[in-house]
C-alpha cells in the first residue's frame, strides 16, 4: 500500500470508455493511473507502487514479466463471449478476471479481494521458519472454498495417477450454468455460497480422489473410474444447491475425460474434459458428456488452424468470394457481399465454419477482416477501371474490430489508397456485437454513417433481436436471418413476423435484404410480402472473383 494509505490501481486498456468505467467504480478511495499501451504501463510501473494492475487480456503476458510487479495481483479484462478467455487469462498470469460489460459491484468486490489476498500472502511470507508448513498450506488452497488451487491440483493429480498406474482415472471438469446471471441478480455472497456448498459436497463425496476449484465457477476432480457414478454425483450436487433456497435454477454440467495415458500433462486432460463439457453446456437434457476421438479430431483441427493461420495470410492462401444481392423489382444485381475462403496447400479449401470461430476466439479475425476489406477495395477499383461502373460491396466487421482505436482511420486509409467513396464499401455488423457493448457500438456506427459508410445489421433475428434494438441502432439496412426464410413454407407465424419486421424497418427508413433464399416457393412468398432485395443460393452461391465478373456481365446483357 502507498504511503498516503490510498490504494493505487493501474488500468491498462486501449479503450477509453473502459478506463472511464473503472474510474467510476473506484472514485474516492483509490488513486487511479491509466495506460493505453505496454510502453506507458512499463513507465508508470517503474515510477509508482501499485496495489493491483487491471489490464486487457492482450497485455497480461507482457505485464507478468515485469519484475517490479511480480508481487502485485493482475486482473484481466476478458470478453464474455470467448469461452476460453478466462482460462487463457489465468494460464498466462492473471490472478482474477472481470468481464465486459462491467458490473460495478462485482468488479469492486473482485479487485478488493485480490488485493487483500496478496496482502495476506505478503504477511505470511514474513512468518519465520516455524510457520513454513502453514505457509505452504495457505498457498496451495483456494481461499474461498478450501479446495486445492489449480497448480496444486495439476501437481498432485499427476503424482496420484502415475503412482497408481494400475488404476484407471477420470478427470472431470464442472461448470455452473448462468453463474454470471446469479452474480448479477443476487448479492455476491449468494454466488460465493453456491461455490462453497459445491466444494463441501465434493469434499464429502469424492473418495480416493482429488478436488479443485480451478477458477471462477469451474471445478475439477480426479477420481478412480471403478464404482464412480456421475449421475449420482450430479443429483447430489443439485440437492445440495436446492437446499440453499435460491430462486434461480442452478445447474452443474460436467465433461469427463477417461485417462488413457497418466503421463499426459494434467492441464491437457482438463482441456479435453472441458471440450466435452462445451459440447453439452446449456442442454437441459444432457448434463454430462464424455470426451471421445471425434473431439480429439476437432482439437487437432483447431491446432492446425492456429498453427498455419499466419503463414496462410502471408502466403495469400485466403481469397474473397462474392455473393450478389438482387433487386427483384429492377431484375438486376445491385450489390454483393464479400466472404472469405481459405485454400490450404495440404488440406484444400477449409470451411469458414471451421476457421472463423477459431479466429474470433484468438483475435486473428481482425487481421483477416482487414485483408478482406483491402481485397474488396481492390476489386471495386479494378471494376471501375475495366467497366466504368461501381458495384457497392459489403464486408463483415467482426466485433473484435470495435476494440481497435484505429478502425475508422484504417477504413478511410483504404478509401484514399484506392480512390473510393464511402458509399462503395458497406459495413456489416452482427447482433452479437450489439449485445457485447451496445453504447460503444452505437457510437461507432454513428461515426461510420457520418463519414458516409452504409451500415448493415447482418443475421437479424438470429437470437438477440428486439424492438428496442431497432429503435436504438442507427443502421441503414437489416439483413434478415435465413432461419425465418426456411420456415416460411411451414410456419404462418414466421410469415407474419417477417412481414412485421419488414414493415417496421421500412417505416424507420431502413432497407431490408432477405438472406438464405433457396427455392422458388420462398421467393414467391417474399414477393407477396413486398420484399425487393434478395440474397441466396436460388440466385447464386458465393463466387470466386472472376466468376462473379462473368455473372455481372450476363446480368447487364439481360
Amino acid at each position: 500500500m502507498n504511503e498516503n494509505d490510498r490504494l493505487c490501481l493501474l488500468i491498462v486498456d486501449e479503450v477509453e470508455d473502459n478506463r472511464k468505467e473503472f474510474k467510476k467504480i473506484f472514485p474516492d478511495d483509490y488513486e487511479i493511473l491509466e495506460a493505453v499501451n505496454e510502453q506507458t504501463a512499463d513507465k508508470l510501473i517503474n515510477e509508482n507502487n501499485f496495489d493491483s494492475v487491471i489490464a486487457d487480456l492482450k497485455f497480461i503476458a507482457h505485464l507478468k514479466d515485469n519484475k517490479k510487479i511480480s508481487d502485485v495481483p493482475l486482473v484481466a479484462i476478458v470478453d464474455p463471449n470467448d469461452e476460453n478467455a478466462g482460462e487463457m487469462a489465468i494460464e498466462i498470469g492473471a490472478f482474477e478476471i472481470v468481464t465486459k460489460p462491467f458490473n460495478q459491484t462485482i468488479v469492486a468486490y473482485r479487485v478488493q479481494n485480490v488485493i487483500k489476498h496478496f496482502e495476506d500472502l505478503r504477511k505470511i511470507r514474513a512468518i519465520k521458519d516455524g510457520k513454513i508448513s502453514e505457509l505452504h498450506k495457505y498457498i496451495e488452497i483456494d481461499p474461498l472454498t478450501g479446495l486445492m488451487n489449480r497448480e496444486t491440483f495439476y501437481k498432485r493429480a499427476s503424482n496420484l495417477m502415475q503412482e497408481n498406474i494400475e488404476i484407471k482415472y477420470y478427470v472431470i471438469y464442472f461448470d455452473i450454468s448462468c453463474f454470471k446471471a446469479i452474480n448479477d441478480l443476487f448479492q455476491i455472497e449468494t454466488g460465493n455460497l453456491i461455490l462453497k456448498t459445491a466444494a463441501n459436497y465434493f469434499n464429502k463425496s469424492i473418495k480416493n480422489g482429488l478436488c479443485s476449484r480451478i477458477e471462477a465457477d469451474h471445478f475439477v476432480i480426479c477420481v478412480p473410474q471403478a464404482n464412480f457414478d456421475i449421475e449420482k454425483l450430479i443429483i447430489g450436487l443439485d440437492r445440495a444447491v436446492r437446499s440453499l433456497n435460491i430462486t434461480h435454477n442452478v445447474l452443474f454440467y460436467a465433461g469427463i475425460y477417461p485417462v488413457s495415458n497418466p503421463a499426459l500433462p494434467v492441464d491437457q486432460m482438463c482441456d479435453r474434459a472441458n471440450m466435452a463439457l462445451r459440447k453439452i453446456k446449456g442442454n437441459y437434457m444432457n448434463r454430462y458428456a464424455y470426451y471421445d476421438a471425434g473431439m480429439r479430431e476437432l482439437m487437432l483441427q483447431d491446432h492446425m488452424i492456429v498453427r498455419d493461420m499466419e503463414a496462410a495470410l502471408n502466403e495469400n492462401q485466403f481469397a474473397i468470394f462474392l455473393q450478389p444481392v438482387y433487386n427483384i423489382v429492377k431484375n438486376s444485381i445491385e450489390s454483393a457481399e464479400a466472404l472469405v475462403r481459405w485454400f490450404h496447400p495440404a488440406n484444400g479449401m477449409i470451411s469458414p465454419g471451421k476457421f472463423i470461430p477459431v479466429f474470433e476466439r484468438n483475435g486473428f479475425i481482425v487481421k483477416v477482416d482487414r485483408f478482406v476489406w483491402e481485397e474488396v477495395c481492390k476489386f471495386i477499383n479494378n471494376q471501375r477501371e475495366e467497366t466504368g461502373d461501381v458495384l457497392p460491396i459489403s464486408v463483415n466487421v467482426s466485433r473484435l474490430n470495435f476494440y481497435n482505436l484505429d478502425l475508422l482511420e484504417f477504413l478511410l486509409g483504404l478509401l484514399e489508397k484506392y480512390d473510393l467513396e464511402p458509399w462503395m464499401l458497406k459495413l456489416e455488423i452482427t447482433e452479437s456485437a450489439y449485445m457485447d457493448n451496445s453504447h460503444q457500438l452505437m457510437s461507432i456506427i454513428r461515426v461510420f454513417r457520418e463519414e458516409g459508410f452504409p451500415v448493415l445489421m447482418d443475421d437479424f433475428g438470429s437470437g438477440y433481436s428486439s424492438l428496442n434494438m431497432l429503435k436504438n441502432l442507427p443502421v441503414d439496412v437489416l439483413k434478415v436471418d435465413m432461419a425465418f426464410v426456411r420456415e416460411l413454407e411451414e410456419s404462418e407465424r414466421a410469415y407474419m413476423i417477417l412481414k412485421f419486421i419488414m414493415n417496421l424497418a421500412h417505416n424507420l427508413g431502413m432497407d431490408v435484404v432477405v438472406e438464405g433464399v433457396e427455392t422458388q416457393k420462398q421467393l414467391d412468398y417474399l414477393v407477396n410480402l413486398g420484399a425487393d432485395k434478395i440474397q441466396g443460393y436460388f440466385f447464386s452461391r458465393p463466387l470466386p472473383v472472376n466468376d462473379f465478373k462473368k455473372l455481372l456481365e450476363k446480368s447487364k446483357e439481360k
